[in-house]
């Protein structure tokens, strides 16, 4: 399956004058959805994959500029070992498929997280997707791979804290956002979370203090570019004030 191909736009009532510039998804329910169907939880994740590729395609297409995603989380290690090798397998899968065709799709793809818990081979991949993209303008997908928003800040206090004992740097919000994995880029606009559960679930603490937020019982597997479109139609029907009163800004 092609990774960013051509796709009919479905925008439909989606004003594309006011899209976020940042979406951020949490890919869950997998393992329910292949539960409910009989079968075993990896077959969730393989089908979760290509609804991510379909899904970061439509993303492209309408002209989404950052697209994040959870694909694997701190926590997820407690899981059955067998189900986070496949989960490992895929994504491996998904990386070779990557490469090859970024020359044609020119993505911008990095990664958040601790790599260094993968596998010799996965972190090459990986060293790889983002030496080939790092070239590319435009879209931007941003992978978190053994990530936990927890961990992200906790390194990002150790750092300044080096920097502060060598250089006595003092702290703002804006410089501390420098020690993010996300460094650099927005805040995202909208947070997905599909699934029916409504929690953060350790993702993007520190990005996510003024981001709006969609909840959907629809499992990851069955999210579509419809689904999409509502989770978009909802984040612009609200009213963002950051704190202040409408008509003033942050």
């Amino acid at each position: 399956m092609k990774l960013f191909g051509k796709k009919e736009l479905q925008a439909g009532r989606l004003d594309m004058t006011r899209l976020p510039r940042h979406i951020a998804v949490i890919m869950d329910g997998n393992g329910r959805w292949a539960k409910k169907r009989g079968l075993p939880r990896q077959a969730g994740h393989a089908v979760g994959a290509e609804t991510f590729r379909r899904v970061a395609t439509y993303c492209k297409n309408i002209g989404i500029e950052y697209l994040t995603v959870f694909a694997f989380s701190t926590e997820n290690w407690k899981r059955p070992a067998d189900e986070v090798s496949a989960i490992m397998d895929i994504l491996e899968k998904y990386l070779h498929e990557a490469i090859a065709t970024m020359e044609r799709d020119r993505v911008k793809m990095k990664f958040f997280g601790d790599t260094t818990f993968l596998s010799a081979k996965l972190q090459r991949l990986i060293a790889e997707t983002e030496r080939i993209s790092d070239k590319f303008e435009g879209v931007q997908v941003n992978m978190c791979v053994n990530y936990g928003g927890r961990d992200e800040i906790l390194r990002a206090a150790r750092a300044y804290a080096q920097d502060y004992k060598e250089k006595g740097a003092a702290l703002t919000e804006e410089k501390f956002s420098g020690y993010m994995f996300s460094t650099g880029l927005p805040d995202p606009d909208l947070i997905i979370r599909p699934s029916g559960e409504m929690r953060l679930s350790n993702f993007l603490l520190w990005q996510a203090a003024y981001s709006e937020f969609y909840f959907t019982d629809v499992l990851w597997p069955d999210f579509s570019e419809r689904e999409m479109d509502r989770a978009i139609i909802a984040y612009q029907s609200r009213d963002r004030r950051y704190g202040g009163v409408k008509g003033q800004g942050k």
